[in-house]
């Protein structure tokens, strides 16, 4: 596994070299400066930013604890300085807590409430910081990419990089993806610089690398098998030497294996010493008298055996903070519970090629030819550095397998680090048949100049982005959802659109309702439910009566269209607009319809709503009354028809109830098995209950 060095450089090169890759970098930070710039708060970033903001002034880790604090800590410096109102925290669930803090900080300091900071402003300054990681990460691209093969190759890969729509959409969000993809790759690069030439200084850069990576992102932990695979390749490659004539100065394959065993021993003392750093070296998720509710063992308790033993096992011995494993169980919640869209159909679950697919729609055809030609470059034999390209394709072909058994298919954002890795390969392989041949000379330039002109005709709404193959960004919610389409930046755009338009009557249904409101931003629509607003006894303002039939324009975020947090179409109220084509489409994310729809479900939902709240607080008769309605609006629905037999059955109307159940039994049993199982386990249960 020798590699080929690359060729000397005169100063001269150098210093176009160095002129090249200054002017990319600012290209690609005025991408993303243009994009975020435009954009209202994404899904999570509230609660991010007041996660950050709570463990800078109070060191409490508890507010966030499915994300490692570094993004927030970073992304919250420029905001520390100012006088802010921090709203009281309230004590409620962790996640609603820190959503709903964030909101109240974020858009209650400005002059209306007698502060002097905007939350536009709030936003773009917590942003800022964070596309230090997307400059980081192109510059690894470059660094690697040359001293693995040439200069060439990483301009190349630098250039594939800063013309990606996957990349540049989450270059500078207070969010975690693009931390981790580019910690993620720092590790790796490193790992392979110390087994190019193993020095202390290198190994101890590795291990700091790590760290980083593990206070970026809960995912970061696949680093452990990655290391572990690229140094077991290595054992390999030298066990298959070693059948070669002897070579005197070649070290034992035993005395390699325990070199590299404590290489990863030291490697993870420093990642875990540099990842309890960010915690203060404090076990404790949140500082005394504050604990997690709920606590971590009743956190982890739906989780696997043998998980949720590791994870008590580590917070026994105080292994790795508190905050940090109760993120650990968080994410496997989350990829056990999260159903997904798909190519117009709703699954309860994640599907096994959802990232395969994911990642052909989402990459831009220019990239994937110059994978395909990679892979032409590798078999001819013209793409020769095996050490290279073992630590450049093991790693993200692992993190692929690993997305691939995951039922959390909710973005291509969960995947960025392997867009990251293949700029390196894309760009190695296009270099070598240039190499090999300088007519290849042109058919790459043109496949970079078709790179540019479709990220530049994108801009900058990138999150939405398809390649032509599949009909560009404003198609891709007829495939995909969630943060692949729309993930709550375009209140800024929307409220631009309607008052372009005069437009002061309208229906939105906006996919981070309630965390976010469309009505900060001047937006003066009528709320509809979404799934999220739908029982979190948060939303205001949904109005008591919502007709069947509406009179458009409806807005509609892409990502509640399909309504697919529920887990089937049955449950969606918006089904009818599935195959309605919009009017418009507004940041290629929010669509709007014009004209007249019939939408009962979305009418009975509020009420619906409604009727809990008041069976909560033991008000039966409102509650009876509200679900009487409900029904009456959407007959045989399954929502209504719940909450019908459930305000019944308080009511000792047993027979009606068990009529209510029965309507709901028989719409239940048109979902697709996976849903149908679960709520006709819901619905039985409660049959036995009367």
């Amino acid at each position: 596994m020798m590699p080929s060095k690359p060729a000397p450089t005169s100063p001269r090169t150098n210093r176009w070299v160095t002129a090249a890759v200054v002017a990319l970098l600012l290209i690609l930070s005025a991408q993303i400066i243009h994009a975020i710039h435009g954009q209202s708060l994404t899904w999570d970033e509230d609660d991010h930013i007041f996660a950050g903001y709570e463990s800078w002034k109070t060191h409490d880790f508890g507010l966030n604890p499915e994300h490692p604090p570094m993004v927030k800590q970073l992304a919250i410096l420029p905001l520390l300085p100012l006088h802010l109102n921090v709203p009281p925290l309230q004590n409620r669930f962790f996640k609603s807590e820190a959503y709903l803090d964030g909101q109240q900080l974020l858009y209650h300091n400005g002059p209306a409430d007698g502060g002097r900071y905007s939350v536009d402003t709030l936003v773009f300054r917590a942003r800022l910081p964070t596309l230090l990681f997307a400059i980081a990460a192109a510059l690894l691209v470059f660094f690697a990419a040359r001293e693995m093969f040439n200069v060439r190759a990483g301009l190349i890969a630098l250039t594939l990089f800063c013309f990606d729509p996957n990349l540049l959409a989450f270059g500078a969000y207070v969010t975690t993806d693009m931390a981790a993809s580019c910690t993620i790759f720092a590790t790796i690069y490193a790992l392979w610089r110390y087994v190019q030439r193993p020095t202390p200084a290198r190994l101890v850069v590795t291990g700091i690398a790590a760290g980083l990576a593990l206070a970026a992102k809960h995912s970061t932990v696949l680093l452990a098998p990655m290391l572990v695979l690229l140094l077991a390749g290595e054992l390999a490659a030298r066990a298959l030497s070693a059948r070669r004539p002897r070579n005197p100065q070649q070290t034992t394959l035993a005395r390699t294996a325990l070199h590299y065993a404590a290489a990863l021993a030291i490697i993870t003392v420093i990642g875990v010493a540099v990842l309890w750093a960010f915690y203060g070296f404090r076990y404790a998720a949140r500082p005394a008298p504050l604990v997690l509710s709920p606590s971590l063992t009743d956190y982890v308790g739906p989780l696997a055996g043998i998980q949720a033993r590791g994870i008590l096992l580590a917070a026994r011995f105080h292994l790795l903070p508190e905050s940090y494993l109760y993120g650990l169980a968080d994410v496997r919640k989350m990829a056990n519970d999260m159903p997904s869209f798909f190519f117009g159909h709703v699954y309860q679950h994640g599907i096994w090629y959802y990232f395969p697919v994911v990642f052909v729609i989402k990459s831009t055809i220019a990239l994937l030819l110059s994978l395909a030609l990679t892979l032409f470059a590798i078999a001819r034999g013209y793409l020769r550095n095996a050490r290279a390209l073992w630590f450049l394709i093991a790693p993200p072909a692992l993190y692929f397998i690993v997305a691939m058994s995951s039922h959390l298919n909710i973005g291509a954002r969960h995947i960025l680090p392997v867009w990251v890795f293949c700029c390196v390969l894309a760009g190695a392989g296009l270099s070598a048949l240039i190499q090999h041949n300088h007519r290849w000379l042109y058919p790459v330039a043109a496949l970079l100049l078709f790179q540019i002109a479709t990220t530049l005709h994108a801009s900058p709404n990138y999150i939405a982005y398809s390649n032509e193959a599949w009909g560009g960004p404003t198609h891709t919610y007829r495939y995909l959802s969630d943060s692949n389409t729309d993930w709550g930046q375009q209140l800024l755009a929307t409220s631009a659109y309607l008052r372009d338009r005069h437009i002061t009557h309208c229906y939105f249904a906006y996919f981070v309702t309630p965390f976010v409101l469309p009505s900060d931003h001047g937006i003066p629509c009528v709320y509809l439910p979404t799934p999220d607003s739908f029982g979190s006894g948060v939303l205001p303002n949904i109005p008591t009566t919502i007709d069947t039939a509406i009179d458009g324009p409806i807005l509609i975020s892409a990502g509640d269209l399909n309504y697919f947090e529920s887990g089937s179409s049955v449950l969606n109220p918006y089904q009818s607009l599935m195959n309605v084509h919009p009017s418009a489409y507004i940041q290629d994310g929010i669509l709007v319809f014009n004209g007249r729809f019939t939408l009962p479900l979305a009418a009975a939902l509020p009420h619906v709503d409604r009727a809990w709240a008041f069976a909560n607080a033991h008000n039966n008769p409102a509650a009876l009354n509200e679900a009487i309605l409900a029904e009456s609006l959407a007959p045989n629905a399954i929502q209504p028809e719940i909450v019908l037999g459930d305000t019944q059955a308080a009511a000792g109307n047993k027979e009606a109830a068990r009529q209510a159940y029965a309507r709901a039994i028989a719409t239940i049993n048109t979902m697709d098995p996976d849903a149908r199982d679960k709520w006709l386990a819901t619905v039985n249960q409660k049959l036995a209950a009367l």
